[in-house]
């Protein structure tokens, strides 16, 4: 059926980075009465049969019998009226501005896509002539404002066409803007695209241009010194965005496609030191704050909503450094007009566009959030409902592999990552810190989560268990709180927002804990730290707490039939009487008030509570179901 073979070309070219890059491009198929076409705001990788828009063709065709008039915004509002008219499904989604070009193109299948090697024909100053070389049999459009209009400008370049050459272009170069592709079977699609890439990646060997990016050796000094101050200048004031560093390579000088224009802005800033006063004269000039700053031979950062954003941001910044860097193969790069910039800047359809793939606000949309200790059991489980609340999440864990594992099944519109740590080395902290500040420019919520336990009897616990535990859960939240606040208070200082530390303690860090004095020692020790961390860093706009879960008995800290704690507990003798693993669950759950074990979403909203309390630091919260009450 058509729609599953333009599901399955939109599927397969929406995934492959050469092709598409942020969702963009469209798609559609056709019978004789409807035009099946790809919505605004859902990208073709995972584009369904079920979300294509479907049109009535002669309502779309009628749209180029509206007299042209002397208002052309009055004409362009009634086109639009028009073109929703045209809509006959009830799926509520909003066509393709472009639907009106995969109407003319009297093709099954149409596949409109932006690749940058194609990019660097449509934006290079020769490409009108080369285009005519390479690809005789192609109908070349000159660059226009996008939507209806290009749209009317298409339709009478193709009749022009198909009146000489006796049938309509299946190839449709758009200046500056990518390629249409037409076919009646996926084949022909698939070949059409194979001869335009292949003969345009020979064009671009034979003038020596790399295929690859050309760039340099990222400068780490560079991109801790001027990341966190970065997520503060180009924010609101009060709300920091998030900033990823790249290796240096050209930006960018000017604007290229409307992909380019939209998802990373036209310009890009361009300084050996970035400034808040440079932010500003930039603004002044341009309406806007850069999105893409560039230190030449030092760094380029790339900057979004949150950790999903900057790394589209990123791509696109990429791949309009690649399309300048193709351009050399065509007369060099064309850059869109001025009117042409701002036609795109402030069009409504792609405003919407950028919008829906943005998706919404939530408590914690924008923050950076990293998890120590992340990759499994309560960890995972407090990354999961922060992800859920908008934070974009990374997981640091000494499990490398399971990090990557866990972050890549977050649910998390901002987006996640992981980074290798052992919180008891002080250089893995800071290597952890430094990745962290590369990936996303700095940390919002650092959730000191990372810790172990060894269970025995003051009488007979080896010193290395007690070194073991100490390290880790005393030790090692030092360590990050050394590494992590530095960032913290830089990144506030650029604007007036407040940052977290969260330590997730322990009951046993309220009361004694009988035969598990290194554990309780180690929690009891930490809420001192966190007060006197809090008393300290309050002057950076720093808040620290602590979290004081009960027992979080379906985790593998409790559960593991090796070494979870009921087995310990058991074999050490710690509950008189149990027989069994069952019996030892039961004595725990009889102390418990509200009769079931701390779970993970329990400390997550406890963490989410100490960070939008504006007014609370230097406090030690149980979350415990009743079992350990404050004094």
């Amino acid at each position: 059926m058509s729609l599953s073979i333009i599901r399955e070309l939109s599927n397969r070219y929406g995934s492959n980075p050469e092709f598409v890059l942020a969702g963009g491009g469209n798609t559609s198929c056709k019978d004789e009465k409807f035009l099946y076409v790809k919505p605004s705001g859902v990208a073709l990788a995972n584009i369904t049969e079920a979300d294509f828009v479907k049109m009535d063709r002669e309502a779309i065709r009628r749209c180029f019998e509206v007299p042209a008039g002397d208002d052309p915004t009055e004409r362009e509002a009634l086109i639009t009226r028009m073109m929703n008219f045209a809509v006959v499904s009830t799926s509520g989604r909003r066509p393709s501005v472009e639907a009106p070009l995969h109407e003319l193109m009297p093709f099954t299948y149409v596949v409109h896509l932006h690749p940058g090697v194609v990019n660097g024909l449509t934006c290079g100053r020769d490409g009108a002539q080369l285009c005519a070389e390479l690809f005789p049999e192609a109908l070349w459009i000159p660059a226009t404002d996008p939507g209806f209009i290009l749209a009317q400008v298409v339709y009478e370049a193709n009749c022009a066409y198909t009146k000489k050459n006796g049938k309509s272009a299946s190839v449709i170069f758009l200046q500056n803007h990518g390629v249409f592709v037409g076919g009646n079977t996926a084949e022909e699609i698939d070949s059409a695209y194979d001869r335009i890439v292949g003969t345009l990646k020979q064009r671009y060997q034979a003038a020596g241009v790399p295929l690859d990016l050309v760039t340099g050796e990222l400068d780490n000094e560079t991109v801790m010194k001027y990341a966190p101050l970065l997520r503060g200048w180009l924010g609101d004031g009060t709300v920091p965005v998030t900033v990823k560093a790249l290796a240096p390579f050209k930006t960018a000088r000017g604007p290229l496609t409307p992909d380019h224009i939209v998802y990373a802005k036209s310009y890009s800033l361009v300084t050996g030191e970035p400034t808040r006063e440079a932010i500003e004269a930039f603004e002044k000039q341009y309406g806007y704050k850069p999105l893409v700053v560039e230190v030449p031979g030092k760094a380029v950062f790339c900057a979004g909503k949150n950790g999903a954003g900057a790394a589209v941001t990123a791509l696109l910044a990429m791949d309009a450094g690649k399309v300048q860097q193709y351009g050399a193969a065509f007369g060099g790069e064309n850059f869109l007009s001025n009117e042409r910039r701002l036609f795109i800047e402030n069009w409504e359809a792609e405003s919407y566009r950028k919008k829906v793939a943005a998706g919404g606000s939530s408590k914690l949309t924008g923050k950076i959030a990293v998890v120590t200790g992340g990759a499994q059991g309560f960890g995972l489980g407090i990354a999961e409902k922060l992800a859920a609340a908008g934070a974009t999440v990374v997981i640091a864990d000494m499990n490398f592999e399971g990090a990557c594992k866990a972050a890549a099944g977050l649910k998390a519109p901002g987006g996640a990552g992981a980074v290798a740590v052992n919180i008891a080395d002080e250089a893995s902290v800071e290597t952890m810190v430094e990745s962290v500040v590369r990936d996303f420019g700095g940390i919002d919520l650092f959730v000191a989560n990372a810790g172990v336990l060894r269970a025995g009897s003051v009488k007979t616990l080896d010193k290395k268990d007690w070194d073991f535990v100490t390290n880790i859960n005393y030790t090692g939240y030092f360590l990050c709180v050394k590494h992590v606040a530095p960032v913290m208070a830089l990144q506030n200082s650029a604007c007036a927002a407040w940052t977290d530390i969260v330590q997730v303690n322990s009951k046993s860090g309220l009361v004694g804990s009988n035969r598990n004095g290194a554990y309780a020692g180690g929690k009891f020790g930490t809420i001192g730290l966190t007060q006197s961390f809090a008393l300290e860093l309050v002057a950076d706009h720093i808040k620290v707490n602590s979290v004081c879960p009960g027992n979080f008995f379906d985790g593998p800290l409790w559960s593991d039939p090796v070494r979870g704690l009921f087995v310990q507990y058991l074999n050490s003798g710690k509950v008189p009487g149990a027989k069994n693993v069952a019996d030892v669950k039961v004595h725990y759950e009889k102390q418990i008030p509200m009769h079931r074990g701390c779970y993970p979403s329990d400390v997550a909203t406890a963490i989410i509570y100490a960070v939008e309390q504006p007014y609370e630091t230097g406090q030690a919260i149980p979350v415990t179901g009743g079992q350990v009450m404050l004094n």
